[in-house]
């Protein structure tokens, strides 16, 4: 795992489960937290599901999880991803996982009345660094279809745009509790597509003129770490880390 310089780590892990594991995956949703509450120099955590199209269907997909986490330090992060019982089992049921080690540069918003990534490491960040933005939202439930009319066609096709490495669905509930994550190549790529795609602009100007959000956050990151694979293989590759 990688070491951060000194304060808190944060790590997305994606997970797909292996045939047969369906039920099992589906209920650690509301019987893990329990056990998470309780882990060591784990400050802040999210068990999300993922959606069909590549996460960004409205329909879930109930083999694919994600477990986003804030740890107190790298050293916490690691004895939970290598001792924990819990994990263990996660381990054992799943065919394929994939890990980001996350330094928060910047983040605005709140997720469920906290605002739980510590800042501050803009200064270390290299101009040619790959870079994660996580977008979370909790729709009101009156503007649910516009929210899927739109964001839906738009985030699926994130993934087609150049110098994007990932980029997948995740939520804590169904239609109305959603994120969007993705990985690009730099900084200067991802605000080019963020201040030039047309689709993009019009879709956040109709999020604030029709407040479809009772609570959003916004979050980008310096990807420190990245292993194991997604989809057969490791989105961070040929990264120095």
């Amino acid at each position: 795992m990688t070491q951060r310089h000194g304060g808190a780590l944060t790590t997305l892990t994606i997970f797909t489960l292996r045939p047969g594991n369906r039920r099992w995956g589906l209920a650690q949703m509301g019987t893990s937290p329990r056990q998470l509450r309780r882990v060591a120099g784990l400050r802040f955590f999210q068990l999300l599901g993922s959606g069909a199209a590549s996460g960004f269907g409205s329909w879930p997909n109930f083999d694919r999880y994600g477990l986003l986490a804030v740890w107190e330090s790298a050293a916490a992060a690691e004895a939970f991803f290598q001792q924990h019982p819990l994990w263990q089992e996660y381990e054992q049921r799943s065919r394929e996982m994939w890990q980001a080690q996350l330094a928060p540069l910047k983040a605005h918003g709140l997720w469920d009345g906290q605002q739980p990534f510590d800042c501050g490491a803009a200064a270390e960040l290299p101009a040619d660094a790959p870079v994660a933005v996580l977008t979370r939202a909790a729709i009101r439930w009156r503007k649910v279809p516009r929210f899927w009319g739109f964001v839906e066609p738009t985030s699926a096709a994130l993934a087609t745009v150049p110098g994007v490495r990932l980029a997948i669905g995740l939520g804590e509930l169904p239609l109305v509790r959603q994120a969007t994550f993705s990985i690009w190549d730099s900084v200067a790529v991802m605000q080019q597509y963020a201040y030039r795609d047309a689709r993009h602009r019009e879709v956040i100007q109709l999020t604030r003129k029709e407040q479809w959000y009772k609570e959003e956050l916004f979050a980008r990151f310096w990807v420190i770490g990245s292993s194991g694979m997604i989809d057969g293989k490791n989105p961070v590759s040929g990264v120095r880390f």
